[in-house]
């Protein structure tokens, strides 16, 4: 991942981690509960947006570029069926 993707994803996560607390004062106020759960989904999908963004660049560096060496120096040596066993898992966790 290029400095400047880094930098998003660390603003994106920023942001999320801004609508938590926010949630956290709503719950604290007694604000109303479907206000709490819109502020929630919102979350969720902040959150969503991310891992496909992860998702997208673990892709086209780590599993595309696999011994390249463009992929991500934590990258391990994996055949093509690890690789997409990796990739299999991930979705699975990701998408539950």
């Amino acid at each position: 991942m290029d400095l400047e993707a880094q930098k998003k994803l660390t603003t994106r996560m920023n942001r999320v981690a801004g609508q938590v607390n926010g949630i956290n004062k709503m719950i604290e106020e007694k604000r109303y509960c479907v206000d709490i759960l819109v502020q929630i989904a919102a979350v969720r999908s902040a959150l969503d947006a991310v891992g496909v963004q992860l998702l997208t660049d673990h892709i086209q560096s780590c599993v595309v570029g696999h011994g390249t060496e463009t992929e991500h120096l934590c990258a391990k040596p994996m055949s093509q069926e690890e690789l997409i066993t990796e990739v299999k898992t991930v979705l699975t966790r990701f998408l539950k």
